[in-house]
């Protein structure tokens, strides 16, 4: 028997398949305080949780039988990910059992825009008959701009072009061959923002994500434009958002979610073009059936020993397997990360080089987290260290995967190239004794540089006093320099530099270091 635990409220229908398994041990116990459940814990093969329950370290390690952790939702937030691997737990979520919910509340949202509906709902029921003031305008014909082209932005075009109207789309892991088999038309940010009668984001929030839709874009956008948001507070700057209403640029706003929630005192709200539900996406009974029907499939698989989809953190390895390449699993994911953050456009193509004692073990769940560590940084919890290869499968990335044989330098080599639309960036790594992993070469640049941490990176002219001007700025700017580390190939050509800092560079700090004479690129890394 299999004793699992339920912590918080999980439909009971959507539990049914664990309800009724013989093999099963149900216990749905809500509500419980956290030394409550510390105390009993022990008892339990697997936990499932929504978002009330905090699943912390101590939780985890009081956990001596967890072999599995479920969330009937998406965002694993409350759950410390870290500490279950560390401790052989599998967390699993549930990504796709929302997405129809979500899509529709969307549509429903791009509907009531266009049309005026709450508006005119509130008028009538005051006892007006008033038909002068919410004249609408049709979807067909008109132009949507979804950004992020994810689960859900997919389904969002599908219900638009069912009502005739085109789709811009922006993802930078959208390629042209997997736009045209969706019928949609690539674009910029910026390109789909001055083109678009509608802009609808669903993206995760990221630092590159946050207020990607700010002043700037804004500033490109054609006046009577209608603006979304159902996916996460913070993509759109609420503050511009707020600017563009009162001047008359966006003609209306929708919104879920938002920066602060709930929303207190919000001068979004008092704006009668702007309409808005309480981050109500997901929140449907056919959503929080099929979140507790995946997790708990996924719960069952994991605890039967059958194949399973959906794990946040690590998948099942055999011990041995395990334990042969656990070095190279962090340090791989965090070279997809550091060359995701490096890369600019639509991603085509994936490299991956093996060299050294590496080359001679099973790569496969290595490249696994390089995979996630690539595409999780722009599709968030969509991509997990399970599913990855066949989220680049099906965004047509072509992978590569290299087994280089002995290394001239390394007895260890781990060497990761993206290519895009505007050329290739690239990052190595390797295992130094003592020291664990470490990044050893960026962009062909040799450095030295641990794989954690906030970096920022600057491709630059070698030339004198290019380091002193930007050591000032940051220096003005509070910003600590941590280490440095300075890769060049010969005197006065190009060089690359890598500064870890205390704390995030903001937008405008990097608009200074850009500045410098000498500088060509600067990127806000954090690994």
């Amino acid at each position: 028997m299999y004793r699992i635990l339920v912590s918080d409220p999980i439909s009971e229908e959507g539990l049914q398949k664990l309800i009724e398994s013989p093999e099963v041990e149900l216990d749905i116990r809500p509500g419980l305080d956290r030394e409550t459940l510390i105390s009993i814990i022990g008892q339990y093969d697997a936990l499932l949780v929504r978002s009330q329950t905090k699943v912390t370290a101590d939780i985890i390690a009081a956990g001596k039988k967890l072999k599995a952790i479920g969330r009937a939702g998406v965002g694993v937030d409350n759950i410390d990910v870290e500490a279950a691997t560390r401790h052989g737990v599998v967390v699993v979520n549930a990504p796709d059992g929302n997405t129809i919910s979500t899509a529709e509340h969307t549509f429903a949202m791009l509907m009531a825009l266009a049309r005026h509906i709450p508006q005119a709902c509130a008028s009538i029921k005051s006892g007006k008959w008033d038909r002068k003031s919410f004249v609408g305008v049709e979807l067909r014909g008109k132009t949507l701009g979804i950004v992020g082209l994810g689960r859900i932005g997919t389904e969002v075009a599908k219900r638009a072009m069912a009502f005739g109207m085109r789709v811009l789309a922006y993802d930078p892991f959208l390629t042209r061959e997997r736009a045209d088999q969706l019928g949609v038309e690539t674009a910029s940010v910026d390109e789909l923002c001055a083109r678009a009668d509608f802009i609808t984001v669903h993206t995760p929030l990221t630092k590159e994500t946050r207020h990607l839709i700010g002043p700037a874009q804004f500033a490109k956008m054609k006046p009577g434009v209608r603006v979304l948001n159902c996916a996460r507070g913070g993509i759109i700057d609420e503050k511009a958002l707020l600017e563009a209403l009162e001047r008359g640029i966006v003609a209306g706003a929708a919104l879920d979610v938002f920066e602060e929630e709930p929303p207190k005192d919000n001068p979004l709200l008092a704006l009668d073009q702007v309409i808005a539900t309480p981050h109500l996406g997901a929140s449907t009974v056919e959503a929080q059936i099929n979140v507790a029907i995946d997790v708990g499939e996924e719960i069952l698989n994991i605890l039967q020993g059958r194949p399973f989809k959906n794990a946040v953190n690590l998948p099942s390895l055999p011990a041995d397997v395990l334990r042969a390449v656990q070095p190279y699993l962090t340090l791989g994911e965090k070279l997809g990360q550091l060359v995701s953050q490096l890369t600019e456009g639509r991603l085509s193509g994936i490299e991956i080089v093996y060299g050294g004692n590496v080359s001679e073990r099973e790569v496969s769940p290595i490249t696994r987290t390089i995979l996630k560590g690539i595409l999780a940084y722009h599709h968030g919890d969509e991509v997990n260290y399970v599913n990855a290869p066949f989220v680049a499968e099906e965004l047509g990335i072509k992978v590569v995967e290299t087994k280089a044989g002995k290394h001239r330098v390394f007895n260890d080599w781990i060497g990761v190239t993206l290519t895009t639309e505007s050329g290739t960036h690239s990052g190595a790594g390797t295992l130094f004794n003592g020291l664990g992993p470490r990044i050893v070469q960026i962009d062909g640049y040799s450095v030295d540089v641990p794989p954690e941490g906030k970096f920022l990176i600057t491709r630059h002219i070698d030339q004198p006093g290019i380091i002193g001007h930007v050591g000032t700025i940051l220096g003005g700017a509070g910003v600590n320099i941590a280490a440095m580390q300075v890769g060049r190939r010969e005197i006065g050509g190009q060089a690359v530099m890598v500064l870890a800092v205390d704390k995030p560079v903001d937008a405008d700090i990097l608009a200074k270091i850009e500045r410098v004479p000498g500088i060509l690129e600067v990127r806000d890394v954090q690994l």
